[in-house]
């Protein structure tokens, strides 16, 4: 008889493969227990074989035959990546059976983030425009937090605006680099990175700095262009003798300002002004202002007031500066003075009670602000008896005087030096030496300290001076003392109606070097036919027909008479004869009319403008000026004559410049070829329809040549004139 089948049970695992991800959703496994030969016992399985991290839920079951049960297979987030085989084991009694399941760990790219930039590369010019540049932070993996980034790399004079950035998965956010004018040209690799909790991630920007795009044009601080006042701008490159006419050549705007501009417009090159380089045209006002323009767009870019609250302009009292006074003289800049460079300045003004102020002011160039310390206000003595003597010293009384001559930097010092206010007594002459970096007064000289008169005014002229520190002018009607010591000055310290040379002594006291007087002197200051109504210019050094070098001087007064000294020995005063042979050079006759002008020098060639005369060029041979002009133009100046300026490209393309100006009529811009006044290239008069007319002009105001623009003062603002669009 055949044995009895033993009742038995086989396992099985579905599926038979499975794969787990780390930190995910579980999977099932389905066990079922198949009876054999009649089995109808409990089955109980237990698993084992489970990676690390790996769990089963139930962690065993018990089966029926027949009927299934499910285990789920979960992945811990720190389960290990990898392959491995669980193993279900299910007994009975003595029978036990397996079944196995393939299993995979597999473990997620966590949730991260990318960081890009838009461009990736990026060239800016130093005080150019800046550039932008956007930044995206890119989600990863359901990335959702908030990435901050920093910015590394950048290299000096390079700022970026906004510094830092707070940025969302997926939303652009821009920043500006800028580089201010002094960043030095070259590359960099500016990072960006970016962070949030434990990650960070970076991007790179090359970055290129091209160099400033600078304006190759001279700046132009002093009156008359230099302290030799000779009234030349060799380095014009832009008018020229064949463009200079009517067809090409013309007004071209207007800076329209709050009063009469008497002082000469001045300009500086490549100011960075709220970092982008600008060429500056500063204008100042006798309504107490100073403009900053910017000379290529004709945009304003500041205004400042300097008169001090509840003050006013003062008033005129006279026509010789109306209908008020101001700032009168000429400014002068120091580009390398402070952190942006300083504009200086003398104010006149009157407060509530009408007492008159004479004050320094010092202004940075790039926004107009008065400098720590500014203004000073004037004041003065000096030892003496004469007019306003007050305890054996004469009182420097600010409502006596006005500052019409342009302003002098020597040596880190301002020089002051003062015209009387109206004429009218009790008034001296006065020259003041004043630190630029304090404001504080360094130096007094009084130049008719027992006299009267002697003040300092040259139309508009500043005191000139020489490589050596000596400084030259002309003054005014005033007392000159008769009585000399030893060296042939005048015993009393009195030098009215001179050329003088001034210079600092051993022991540092400002003081008279050396002088001239006409031999008429004491008439003609009688007579109010003084020298000091003309300005003076250094000439550069001449050699004669005996090889001999001179430094010379020339100036020119109401007597018509051109004086040119010997700057090393100016002659002194001719006790012994009737004439003025202690003189370099008198030149008597070449003017037909009083100066109340500067002269302009250029190749060898001295160009005059006295009143009721023609603009007349005057040439030089071996150190000697000649009696008559080699040409003169056809135009006769009425008063006050003519301030002559001169544009050339080093000796080419030479321009006398030159300006009918007068309070009641229309002003005439006039331009000449040097070579030839006779050959006239412009006047504002010659386009029709007034297309260049410019308004009134002001007395002793002088064109201002530079970068192919030429700027003329008058009453109401500064007429600019330049290349007509074509």
């Amino acid at each position: 008889m055949a044995p009895t089948p033993v009742a038995d049970f086989s396992l099985t695992a579905t599926p038979t493969t499975i794969t787990l991800s780390a930190g995910g959703s579980g999977q099932t496994v389905s066990l079922t227990a198949t009876a054999i030969n009649g089995f109808t016992g409990s089955v109980s399985v237990a698993i084992s074989g489970l990676p690390t991290g790996v769990t089963a839920s139930p962690s065993t079951v018990t089966l029926s035959p027949g009927v299934a049960q499910t285990i789920t297979l979960t992945a811990a987030s720190t389960a290990v990546a990898g392959a491995s085989t669980a193993t279900f084991t299910g007994t009975s009694g003595t029978s036990s059976h397996t079944a196995t399941v393939a299993l995979t760990v597999t473990v997620p790219a966590p949730a991260d983030f990318s960081l890009s930039l838009a461009p990736t590369s990026l060239s800016l010019t130093a005080g150019g425009a800046g550039g932008s540049i956007s930044i995206t932070a890119n989600a990863t993996n359901g990335f959702t937090g908030m990435v901050a980034v920093a910015i590394t790399g950048l290299p000096s004079g390079v700022t970026a605006s906004p510094a830092t950035l707070s940025l969302t998965p997926g939303a652009a956010q821009n920043t500006t680099l800028t580089a201010a004018t002094t960043a030095a040209a070259g590359t960099a690799t500016v990072t960006f990175t970016g962070t949030s909790g434990s990650l960070s991630h970076a991007a790179t920007l090359a970055l290129t700095i091209q160099g400033a795009a600078m304006t190759n044009a001279p700046d132009v601080t002093t009156y008359h262009y230099d302290n030799a006042r000779d009234g030349l701008n060799a380095a014009e490159t832009i008018l020229t003798l064949s463009n200079v006419n009517s067809t090409q050549f013309g007004k071209i705007g207007f800076d329209t300002v709050d009063g009469v501009v008497d002082a000469q417009p001045l300009y500086v090159a490549n100011v960075a002004v709220n970092g982008t380089l600008r060429n500056v045209l500063y204008i100042a006002t006798e309504h107490d202002s100073v403009y900053a323009f910017d000379a290529d767009t004709g945009t304003q870019l500041w205004k400042t007031s300097v008169l001090a609250s509840g003050e006013t302009t003062a008033t005129n009292g006279c026509g010789q500066i109306s209908p008020e006074i101001g700032i009168t003289s000429t400014p002068v800049i120091d580009r390398k003075q402070g952190q942006n460079g300083e504009l200086f300045a003398v104010a006149m003004s009157q407060d509530g009670s009408g007492a008159y102020h004479q004050r320094l002011h010092a202004l940075d160039l790039t926004t107009g602000g008065e400098i720590t310390g500014s203004p000073t206000e004037v004041s003065a003595t000096y030892p003496g008896t004469g007019d306003n003597t007050q305890n054996g010293n004469v009182v420097f009384d600010p409502a006596q005087y006005a500052e019409r001559a342009a302003l002098l930097l020597l040596n880190g010092n301002i020089y002051l030096t003062w015209t009387s206010h109206c004429d009218t007594r009790p008034y001296t002459g006065w020259v003041m030496q004043y630190s630029e970096t304090s404001l504080q007064q360094v130096q007094v000289l009084n130049l008719t300290p027992n006299g009267n008169g002697g003040s300092i005014w040259m139309s508009g002229d500043g005191p000139a001076a020489d490589s050596s520190g000596n400084i030259y002018f002309l003054d005014a009607n005033g007392t000159f003392d008769l009585g000399f010591d030893s060296n042939g000055f005048p015993t009393k310290g009195d030098f009215g109606n001179g050329m003088l040379k001034l210079n600092l002594s051993s022991t540092g006291t400002l003081e008279v070097y050396d002088f001239f007087q006409t031999y008429n002197t004491d008439s003609e200051s009688a007579s109010d036919y003084d020298l000091g109504s003309g300005g003076e210019i250094l000439l550069p050094d001449m050699t004669d027909a005996g090889g001999t070098t001179h430094q010379l001087i020339v100036g020119a007064g109401k007597d018509t008479h051109i004086y040119i000294g010997d700057r090393n020995n100016l002659g002194k005063f001719n006790s012994k004869t009737s004439d003025n042979t202690n003189l370099y050079q008198d030149v008597n006759g070449a003017l037909s009319g009083g100066v109340f002008s500067t002269p302009a020098y250029f190749n060898g060639v001295l160009y005059y403008g006295a009143i009721k005369d023609a603009l007349k060029a005057l040439p030089f041979t071996n150190a000697k000026l000649a009696t008559t002009a080699s040409s003169q133009s056809a135009t006769i100046f009425a008063y006050p004559g003519a301030t002559p300026s001169i544009s050339a490209d080093g000796t080419k393309n030479g321009i006398v410049w030159a300006l009918e100006s007068s309070l009641t009529a229309p002003a005439v811009l006039h331009a000449y070829d040097a070579t030839n006044l006779e050959n006239e290239l412009y006047n504002s008069d010659q386009a029709a329809g007034g297309r260049d007319g410019f308004g009134n002009g002001n007395k002793y105001v002088t064109p201002m040549i530079v970068n192919g623009k030429v700027y003329v003062g008058t009453a109401t603002g500064v007429a600019v004139f330049g290349l007509l669009p074509q």
